[in-house]
């Protein structure tokens, strides 16, 4: 028999009807954590500055194709550096603003991650639009 992990919820909150801290299942956990992880720039912790992938200071970058590559690297190396004892990337897509087709405004980056999360097998994926 297995049971159901819970995690806290972030940002923590407390729950209305037991006052206790409010908890999560852990896939939405886990993209609570892959979802502060992008959105937060290295040096923004004081405790922990190396922490953080900084895709909010590409944004001012000019975007192309060049910007596209940058910023998958610097998402996958994160992700493996921060996350990688709960989950294995399976793909990381990201649009920029500039490609037409891709729906976005100028200086708009949309980042799709493909993951499994190692604890239950499972395929997850979470797309952040950074603007």
């Amino acid at each position: 028999m297995t049971m159901a992990r819970a995690d806290y919820d972030f940002p923590l909150r407390l729950d209305a009807g037991s006052g206790q801290a409010g908890q999560t299942g852990y896939p939405a956990h886990v993209a609570q954590l892959l979802r502060q992880l992008l959105l937060t720039s290295p040096g923004e912790r004081a405790c922990l500055p190396e922490f953080g992938c900084g895709l909010r200071q590409l944004l001012f970058a000019p975007q192309s194709d060049a910007l596209v590559a940058s910023v998958a690297m610097l998402v996958r190396q994160s992700v493996e550096r921060w996350l990688g004892d709960q989950v294995k990337l399976v793909d990381v897509l990201v649009a920029a603003g500039a490609d037409p087709a891709s729906g976005l405004d100028e200086g708009e980056i949309l980042v799709t991650v493909r993951y499994v999360l190692i604890e239950t097998q499972t395929t997850e994926t979470l797309s952040l639009k950074v603007s």
